[in-house]
């Protein structure tokens, strides 16, 4: 399996890729109440009303509410 050889040039304003979306991939960081976390167990990232604080191994850690897979 060959790797095609992707040809990147610097521009004059150090940006380098042209055709990245900008942006995060977790929606807009601005606003508080719709920023997402992951969930400490299962790893998936769901809204902060979606997640609850639990104590695991002596810290207080975010996990899914009510348990993991059984959001949707």
């Amino acid at each position: 399996m060959a790797k095609d050889d992707v040809q990147t040039k610097v521009t004059a304003d150090g940006l380098r890729y042209r055709s990245k979306a900008s942006g995060s991939p977790f929606g807009t960081g601005g606003v508080f109440s719709a920023a997402t976390m992951s969930c400490f167990k299962c790893g998936k990232h769901r809204p902060r009303a979606q997640l609850k604080t639990q104590r695991i191994l002596g810290k207080s850690q975010v996990v899914c509410d009510p348990a993991c897979g059984q959001t949707g």
